[in-house]
C-alpha cells in the first residue's frame, strides 16, 4: 500500500478556473518514518540552543518570508481562491506571528515554590520532542507560521503537513523558513489523509495539532488513545450572531456580511447562524440581502474581487444541499443559494429566512458563503439558541445594552465571545475551543505551555558530610 501511494500523485487545482497548478506525492509511512526519525535526530541539540538563539533563527525567518510575501500570497490565492488582498493579510498575520513567538520565546518562564528556608523548589519548561502540525488550507500560511514557530522557539522540532489542497503555498514558506534553521529541525510532509494517519500513528511523535474538521479531530483522538502524544485540536464551528433590540440595523448587517462572507465563508469563525430581534429583523434582512447582492465575486487575483471561489466543488455542492435542504423544509431564500453558472468552485453570497434550529443549515457546518437568519422575540431566546448545538468555537452579540453584553460574555458557552465586531483581537489572545470545536490553546502566549512539559525540581542545598572511616 505504501509502494502504491509513494507512486500515486494528487492534483492540485485552482478553484477559480479548475486549472491543474501541480502534483504532489499521496504521501504514506515511508515520508512519515523518514520525517520522524529526521526530527528526532536534530531534537537533542536543538533542545539544548539557547532560546535567544532560537529567537534570533526565527526573525531571519521572518525577514525571508517578508522578501517572498508577494510570491506566498499569489500562490496561495491561487491555491484556495481567496483575494489576493486577503492573501497579503494573512501571510502578514504569519510574519507577525513568527516575530511575536521569536520575542516570547526567551520570556517563557517557571516558577519558583516556597519550601523550606534551605531548600528550592522550581518548575521549568522543557520542549516536548517531535511535534506534528497538520494545517488547514483556508489561511494555511497564517496558521503554518504561527504553529511552526510556537514549536520550534520552545525547542521542539517539527514535521508539518500542508493540506493537499494547499501544498505548495505551504512548502513554498517550509523552505524559506528551513534556511533558517538547523537541519532536522523543520521536516515537510506532502500528501492527503494517508500520509497524516501514518504520522498520527507514529510512535516517535510526542504531540500533533490539527486544526480543520471535527470529523478528522476525532479521528485523530481515537487514534492517538492510549499512547502517550498530547493532542492539540481546533475543529469546525457554527458560530452564532446575536442582533439584538436597539442597534442600527444597517450597521448589524455590515457586520453580518463580514462574519457570512469573509473568505466565501471559510473561516473557522464565519457568522453561520444568525438569531436577530423581532424589532429590527426587517430592515436587518433588507440591508444584509443588500449587501450581499453588491459584492463582488470573482477570481482571487482579480483586484475588484471582493469574495473568491469556494476550496473545491465538493464543498460547494455540501453548502447547496444544505441550502436546498432547508429551502425544502420551509426556508425562504432571500438572495443567492445557487452556484454560479462560471468556470470555478463558484456559490453566489446568500440570505436565508425562515430556517429553524433542526436544519442542517443551522445545526451543522456549512463552510460557505450563506447567512441564515432566525428571528427571535427576546435576547434570552437569541442566548439559549446560540448556546444550542454541538459546537463551541465562538460567538458574536451587537448590542446596546451593557447589561446583555456583560450577560453574553458570561453565558454563551464558547471559547471566544465578541462584543460588537465579528472579527478582530489584541495580538497575543487566546482561547480554548469547547464542545466538539477541539480543546486546548491554539494561539496567542498560552500555546507555548502546551507545546512543553514543566518539570518540577526539588533541591536540597545542605550535603552532610561523609562519615570518618575508623584507620
Amino acid at each position: 500500500m505504501d509502494a502504491a501511494s509513494a507512486a500515486e500523485r494528487i492534483e492540485v487545482h485552482d478553484p477559480a478556473t479548475g486549472e491543474v497548478l501541480d502534483t504532489i506525492p499521496a504521501g504514506g509511512s515511508a515520508a512519515a518514518d523518514a520525517a520522524v526519525e529526521t526530527a528526532r535526530a536534530a531534537f537533542p541539540r536543538w533542545r539544548e540552543t539557547s532560546p535567544a538563539d532560537r529567537g534570533a533563527a526565527l526573525k531571519a525567518a521572518a525577514r525571508g518570508v517578508r522578501e517572498h510575501l508577494d510570491a506566498i500570497a499569489e500562490l496561495q490565492t491561487r491555491e484556495n481562491g481567496k483575494p489576493l488582498a486577503d492573501s497579503r493579510g494573512g501571510v502578514e498575520a504569519g510574519i507577525g506571528a513568527l516575530e511575536q513567538y521569536a520575542e516570547l520565546g526567551a520570556l517563557h518562564r517557571g516558577l519558583r515554590l516556597a519550601g523550606a528556608w534551605s531548600a528550592t523548589d522550581e518548575m521549568v519548561h522543557e520542549p516536548r520532542g517531535v511535534i506534528v502540525l497538520l494545517v488547514p488550507w483556508n489561511d494555511p500560511v497564517a496558521i503554518a507560521c504561527g504553529q511552526i514557530a510556537a514549536a520550534v522557539v520552545t525547542g521542539n522540532t517539527v514535521v508539518f503537513k500542508p493540506s493537499e489542497k494547499t501544498p505548495l503555498s505551504g512548502a513554498l514558506v517550509a523552505d524559506i523558513l528551513a534556511e533558517h534553521l538547523p537541519p532536522g529541525v523543520l521536516n515537510l510532509v506532502l500528501g492527503d489523509g494517508r500520509a497524516g494517519r501514518a504520522l498520527v500513528a507514529h510512535p516517535g511523535v510526542d504531540l500533533i495539532m490539527h486544526t480543520g474538521s471535527v470529523a478528522t479531530g476525532r479521528e485523530i483522538a481515537q487514534a492517538a488513545a492510549g499512547t502517550a502524544k498530547k493532542v492539540l485540536l481546533e475543529l469546525g464551528g457554527k458560530d452564532p450572531l446575536i442582533v439584538d433590540a436597539g442597534v442600527d440595523p444597517e450597521w448589524a448587517a455590515e457586520q453580518a456580511a463580514i462574519g457570512a462572507f469573509a473568505n466565501a465563508g471559510q473561516i473557522c469563525t464565519s457568522v453561520e447562524r444568525i438569531y436577530v430581534h423581532q424589532s429590527v429583523a426587517e430592515p436587518f434582512v433588507d440591508a444584509l440581502t443588500r449587501r450581499a447582492q453588491e459584492l463582488t465575486v470573482g477570481p482571487g487575483l482579480d483586484p475588484a474581487t471582493e469574495m473568491g471561489p469556494l476550496i473545491d466543488d465538493g464543498q460547494r455542492d455540501l453548502v447547496d444541499e444544505h441550502v436546498r435542504e432547508a429551502v425544502r423544509d420551509g426556508a425562504e431564500i432571500r438572495t443567492g443559494g445557487h452556484a454560479l453558472g462560471v468556470r470555478g468552485s463558484f456559490y453566489a453570497p446568500t440570505v436565508l429566512t425562515g430556517v429553524r434550529d433542526d436544519m442542517r443549515a443551522m445545526r451543522e457546518e456549512t463552510f460557505g458563503p450563506v447567512a441564515a437568519v432566525c428571528v427571535v422575540g427576546s435576547f434570552d431566546e437569541a442566548l439559549a439558541a446560540a448556546n444550542a448545538g454541538e459546537y463551541g468555537l465562538a460567538a458574536t452579540v451587537l448590542t446596546a445594552d451593557d447589561e446583555h453584553a456583560r450577560r453574553a460574555a458570561r453565558e454563551l458557552e464558547v471559547g471566544t465571545v465578541k462584543i460588537n465586531a465579528v472579527f478582530g483581537g489584541a495580538p497575543g489572545g487566546a482561547a480554548q475551543p469547547r464542545k466538539a470545536s477541539g480543546s486546548g490553546f491554539g494561539y496567542g502566549p498560552e500555546l507555548l505551555d502546551e507545546l512543553t512539559v514543566t518539570k518540577v525540581v526539588h533541591r536540597a542545598h545542605a550535603v552532610p558530610a561523609a562519615a570518618q572511616q575508623t584507620p
